[in-house]
């Protein structure tokens, strides 16, 4: 019986180890922290060997595959141990492809994969396709895989997702845009994280579809050195434009033209009708945490955009808009350069009130040009910007940065935040 570990204890982790145990593995999870309580309930229902808050390394050592939850970095010792001792690792995504003959659509890139990605399901529920969802957003694909049967699949891939894949094929491969992310995870090289997001084409042939966005400079830049066996439909800015231009969307802006239009092409390829996919684009809701519009108080607009957790990702939200904005900003820092939207706070930002534990390098970047405040949680950030902000104004959580200085991850962080706007 082949041995499978699974490192994390998370959504990812517990839904390959239902896969695997289902499929006869002799399966052991290990989590370094404590597992939450609905997780670890599964797992006894399962009959799951597990452990909590640390790694037996003779448990896992012994492994002939791992499954590594995606946020668990490389550099742990025992993962360390690990490569060094041979050992293969795989993603969750790759072990629940082997056991899945669905039609899948993938998506992936540093801003508007998630967006895209909840589109094209909905699109394809709303058409009468069966599809599942998953990868990195709602239940876990290998879960999924295990206790569900759907013909389709839409799912989004992060690159650490990617990172252990090998023979999994995506039917329909989705590339939003390749901008400077986790680059701590990638020897500080742009050149290896955009390769990492390539590997979604890895497999693919002429009968698969690729669809990317060609005015993207590193997307631009892999391709022309790179050939993607697969048949690639690759779109410009102006296509994007001219088709939110012509038809009703429920998402606004220009970075949601680029994704209405991705899953647009992305519907067509997989057989949906033009009207349901028009229908579709129309009546969509946005995603939580992205953009999310939670109340108006006194005048003031609160935004909800808790994903934006780099640059690239708030530039969109601070280009939209239209209003003075007192805008929150900060957490656990990625390598960001924030010289790069320094535009947009001296045309549109009146004051920042920074969210996390080390906020340095945003006063070295911005105390120049606005005034600046610190908070260390939800509410403490909340009050401070309804003191500020005037009728009229808006105040935006876009933070440009990771959660875990101070939340779980980023859902916790605009929960609370969502909550903390319902209490004033």
């Amino acid at each position: 019986m082949k041995k499978l570990v699974i490192l994390g204890g998370g959504e990812t982790g517990v839904g390959s180890a239902i896969l695997a145990v289902k499929k006869g593995y002799d399966t052991f999870l290990s989590d370094g922290r404590k597992i939450a309580d609905k997780y670890a309930a599964i797992l006894k229902e399962y009959n799951i060997p597990y452990e909590e808050g640390g790694h037996t390394e003779e448990k896992i050592l012994c492994a002939d595959e791992i499954i590594k939850s995606p946020g668990i970095p490389p550099t742990i010792p025992v993962v360390q141990k690990a490569i060094e001792k041979g050992i293969h690792f795989i993603s969750e995504i790759e072990f629940a492809g082997r056991f899945d003959d669905a039609f899948k659509i993938c998506i992936t890139g540093s801003n508007g994969k998630t967006t895209t990605t909840s589109l094209i399901h909905y699109i394809l529920t709303l058409a009468g396709f069966d599809a599942g969802l998953g990868g990195n957003i709602g239940i876990s694909y290998a879960r999924q895989v295990a206790e569900q049967h759907h013909k389709y699949y839409v799912l989004e891939i992060s690159s650490f997702q990617l990172d252990h894949m090998y023979d999994y094929k995506c039917d329909i491969a989705v590339l939003t845009n390749v901008t400077p992310d986790h680059l701590d995870r990638y020897d500080h090289k742009m050149e290896n994280y955009t390769a990492a997001k390539f590997r979604i084409t890895q497999n693919m042939g002429p009968k698969e579809t690729f669809i990317c966005f060609a005015d993207d400079k590193e997307t631009a830049g892999y391709m022309a050195k790179h050939k993607i066996e697969a048949g690639t439909i690759a779109f410009t800015e102006a296509e994007a434009i001219e088709f939110a231009a012509t038809h009703t969307l429920s998402l606004q802006g220009k970075h949601n033209a680029y994704n209405s239009y991705a899953a647009y092409l992305a519907c067509k390829a997989a057989g949906v009708s033009e009207d349901k996919i028009l229908e579709g684009l129309a009546t969509f809701r946005a995603v939580e945490h992205r953009l999310e519009k939670v109340a108006e108080k006194d005048g003031v607009l609160y935004i909800n955009d808790s994903k934006a957790t780099n640059i690239d990702a708030a530039y969109y939200a601070l280009e939209c808009q239209t209003r003075p904005v007192v805008w929150i900003v900060g957490g656990t820092d990625k390598g960001n350069d924030y010289s790069t939207l320094a535009h947009f706070v001296k045309e549109k930002v009146k004051a920042i009130v920074c969210l996390g534990v080390d906020n340095s390098k945003i006063h070295a970047a911005y105390e120049s040009l606005v005034p600046i405040t610190d908070s260390l949680s939800a509410e403490e950030c909340v009050k401070k910007c309804s003191e500020i902000a005037t009728e009229g104004d808006v105040v935006l959580l876009s933070p440009c940065c990771a959660s875990f200085d101070l939340f779980k991850n980023y859902e916790d962080r605009g929960r609370q935040f969502k909550e903390a706007v319902r209490n004033l």
